[in-house]
């Protein structure tokens, strides 16, 4: 087949997929983004790159200024597949990214093509994300709620032009309209379950600062992308008085950017990280804890492989590839009770799951797992087992091929 890939960060989602289709041979694949490649590609996969031509438009109602993005956006990236369909390229599936508007005008270039979209999350004003943390978000107001409405113009837009849809997690289904989740398939991307693996003799690893983790020693780890409170931060580094109180050798390692955030408002100072600690100032031992900033995926992963127990919390959002990976890995998790994260942890099975807005309870299932190895490493046992049933490399990818194949044949419209 000819396929079309469309993704801001080619390749994105899409790295498995392309990686298979590249070593069954006969395909002809074609990228789109708007980003320098982070990786190299599979022999035979081609990848153009364009830009946007504007910005937005000055003395615009500040509320459209999101649908003005993704309009600028959607005609830089359907000028670049227009290119494409004059070189005489006619895929026979487009597989597409919508989330950043690239996909808005593709159906306008090839009206015929197949359409499959990858949709991530839907925005709901209430019940999800936006009302969850009374503390930090308050209750949204009219205003607040009328420009989260228009955030949803792109998602709606894309469903209606869309041949057939895929998700990663069920929750993730869950967030879009009743009437569209019957056309949208959960699969999710797929962990790489041999590189995320437990390893017995995982080499010693130097952080940023110099400390070096040995094997044997009692890390606690917690990852976001950004240190944000979307992903819990406030709750974990609440409770790292009381977890070193009762483990003080521990050594606490926090992973993620601290600047900015990727999801939800700015801090009101400088960064989220600085505004919690301030909280538990004098109150904890600064030595024992480390903020190492964004990591490689190798390092990455060797820390997880060092770790002794994964603390995951997040608000009802996006399922973070990273728990998964911590789950793969053989590592007892810490979950925060919250749909995404009770979607693959089940209490006392697969991990512990704690109130997201409680640092006590946060500390004692930490406790309770540095304590009691031998759940722990039950824990830990049953987490990669499921992982490898539902998550896995060798489960997700042919399952969206299949689909693929479904929708380029027309069998899904």
């Amino acid at each position: 087949m000819n396929i079309l890939f469309v993704h801001q960060s080619f390749p994105g989602q899409y790295r498995h997929i392309l990686r298979a289709l590249a070593a069954q041979g006969g395909h002809r694949l074609v990228g789109l983004g708007i980003a320098e490649l982070s990786e190299p590609l599979p022999e035979g996969v081609a990848y153009l790159r364009y830009g946007l031509s504007r910005g937005n438009t000055p003395g615009l109602h500040e509320w459209l200024l999101d649908v003005d993005s993704k309009l600028i956006r959607g005609e830089a990236c359907a000028t670049a597949a227009a290119q494409l369909r004059d070189q005489g390229f006619v895929p026979d599936l487009i597989c597409a990214h919508p989330g950043w508007g690239e996909a808005l005008f593709l159906r306008d270039v090839w009206p015929a093509v197949p359409l499959l979209c990858y949709q991530e999350f839907f925005y709901n004003a209430r019940g999800v994300d936006y009302d969850f943390d009374p503390e930090l978000q308050g209750i949204p107001d009219w205003q607040a709620c009328a420009r989260l409405r228009l955030k949803n113009a792109n998602p709606l837009l894309m469903l209606q032009a869309s041949s057939w849809n895929i998700t990663p997690t069920q929750f993730q289904r869950s967030t879009f309209p009743q009437e569209w989740q019957s056309r949208i398939s959960v699969i999710h991307d797929g962990i790489d379950t041999q590189l995320a693996a437990p390893d017995p003799a995982v080499a010693p690893l130097t952080l940023p600062d110099g400390t070096v983790l040995a094997p044997g020693e009692t890390t606690i780890t917690f990852v976001n992308r950004r240190i944000e409170p979307y992903r819990g931060c406030h709750t974990f580094i609440r409770a790292i008085p009381e977890i070193q109180r009762q483990h003080p050798q521990a050594r606490i390692v926090v992973v993620g950017a601290t600047e900015g955030v990727s999801y939800g408002k700015p801090a009101p100072g400088d960064r989220w990280r600085d505004v919690f600690l301030q909280e538990i100032e004098g109150s904890y031992n600064l030595d024992r804890v480390h903020f190492t900033g964004s990591l490689a995926y190798g390092p990455f992963l060797q820390l997880l492989k060092l770790s002794a127990c994964h603390v995951y919390l997040t608000y009802p959002f996006v399922l973070s590839w990273s728990l998964l990976e911590a789950m793969s890995t053989g590592l007892p998790i810490v979950g925060s009770a919250t749909a995404p994260v009770q979607e693959v942890i089940r209490h006392g099975e697969t991990g512990l799951l704690v109130d997201f807005f409680s640092p006590a309870a946060l500390a004692e299932a930490v406790g309770t797992l540095l304590t009691d190895r031998a759940l722990a490493a039950r824990l830990g046992e049953q987490a990669r087992q499921l992982v490898l049933e539902r998550f896995s490399l060798q489960q997700c990818v042919p399952r969206q091929l299949a689909l693929m194949q479904l929708v380029a044949s027309g069998a899904l419209r």
